[in-house]
Formats: structure tokens, sequence, C-alpha cells
């Protein structure tokens, strides 16, 4: 029979685990919109306050925030936002390419039917559409920024690898990684039209060499895809007044 001591431990553990990752997401959010100036000490008391939390989980969520990039800690001042350098982002974007590559790689060896891909193509078909059919607007852009989320999670999906799946979350909780970083900022573009139609065509040559079972294929055009961000990185830069439409873009360091 379980103590009583031992019934309470585990319930205050498992909501201080809760509250800690609930603070994380919170502050994460806070920092990629550029709520917090490059090198802010968080300061603990009113953000806990702030977020409803005790310090306790507070302190886990600005250790996993650090490990993250997004926070650095100084032992004068605690944890304070970081700024990054343009080849940090650079670094960020590629290692999501890499990881998303191998994902693709893998989906293509490890299918065993076509039916498996019925979502992909489905998601495929769905921004195809909607980027062809439809003038762009931002109800559109939130749109595709949700149907390319679903589409970069099933190919992960297919890949059938907890191990990296652990590694691409990892990666895109870094600054600026995540595939729709930059999608906004693409909207503003002269060229938007073309720019998605570009990557609706990467995700078409993803999916078909999946299908096709052409692994290296699947591998290079992932990679390639990922690697679009590195373009809008560049334009976003050369149009910090744009800056709104990419959260964050204060704590690059030029």
């Amino acid at each position: 029979m379980k103590s009583r001591t031992a019934q309470t431990v585990k319930p205050a553990a498992e909501q201080a685990t809760s509250q800690s990752e609930r603070a994380t997401l919170a502050l994460r959010e806070m920092l990629a919109q550029g709520h917090f100036r490059p090198g802010e000490r968080m300061r603990e008391v009113p953000l806990a306050k702030q977020l409803g939390i005790s310090r306790i989980p507070l302190r886990l969520a600005l250790e996993r925030l650090a490990h993250e990039g997004f926070l650095e800690m100084r032992s004068t001042r605690g944890f304070v936002a970081q700024q990054f350098e343009i080849s940090d982002i650079y670094d960020s974007i590629d290692l999501r390419g890499a990881i998303e590559g191998m994902a693709a790689r893998y989906a293509a060896e490890r299918r065993t039917s076509k039916d498996e891909l019925a979502t992909l193509w489905s998601v495929h078909r769905q921004m195809s559409k909607l980027i062809r059919n439809r003038k762009l607007t931002l109800e559109c852009l939130s749109e595709y920024i949700a149907l390319n989320s679903q589409f970069h999670d099933e190919v992960l999906r297919l890949a059938r690898s907890r191990r990296l799946q652990r590694a691409l979350e990892q990666a895109c909780c870094l600054p600026f990684a995540s595939p729709n970083a930059f999608v906004r900022r693409q909207y503003l573009e002269p060229e938007s039209q073309e720019l998605f139609l570009i990557s609706v065509e990467h995700h078409r040559a993803i999916a078909e060499a999946i299908e096709l079972g052409e692994s290296a294929r699947a591998e290079n055009v992932a990679r390639e895809h990922a690697r679009v961000a590195r373009r809008n990185l560049d334009s976003a830069l050369a149009n910090r007044n744009q800056g709104e439409m990419v959260p964050g873009l204060k704590l690059i360091k030029l």
C-alpha cells in the first residue's frame, strides 16, 4: 500500500511539470514575439506572477529555454534574453533541413503502400488549390500555415522514427527554425505568389519521391525546401521595417 506522502508528492511533481511546460510555451512565444530586448533580464518574481505559477516551475522553464538557446545564463544577472548572430539562424535552418531530409528519406524507405500517403497528398492538394485559385490574403495565409505544418508533420509520421521525431521537435524549438518561421514575411514579397508556388511544388516533389520510394531524391528536395527559409531571412533583414511579420527579428544582430 502506497503511503499518503508518496501519493501527495507525485501529484505535486506532476503539477510542477505541467506548469513548467505551460510556462515554457508562453515564454518562448513572448521571446519570439520580441517582448524582451536582447540582454534584458528575466525577472522571476514578476514573471511568475504574470504567468500565475510559482518560481520553481518558472525556473525549470527558464532553464529549458536556456538549453534551447533563447536565453543565456549569467552568473551575476540570472537569465537574460539572447541575441543571435545571423550564422546562428542559418545553422538552425540547416539543422532542421538535415533532419527533415532524413525524415523524407525514411518515409520513402519505410512506406508499405500508396494508401499510406493519402493524407500527405490530400494536404498537398489543399495547399495547391489555396495558392493557385485564391488571391493571397492574411486569412488565406493563416490557412496555408496550418496546412504547411500538417504536411511537415505527416512526412515525419511516415518516417516511423521516434528518435527522429524528438530530434526534429528540438530543432524546431531553435530560434527561427520552424517551417513557418518566415512564411508571414514571404507574404510581403512582390513575387509572393511565385514563392508560395515554389514551396507547394517542393511539397509535390517530396510526396512523389516518397511514393516512388526514391529516398535520395526525397531527402535532397526536403533539404532544399528548408533552405528557402534562408532566402526569406535575408529578405527580412534587408527590410527590418516590416519586422512585425517576423516575430523576434530584433533579436538578430546585424
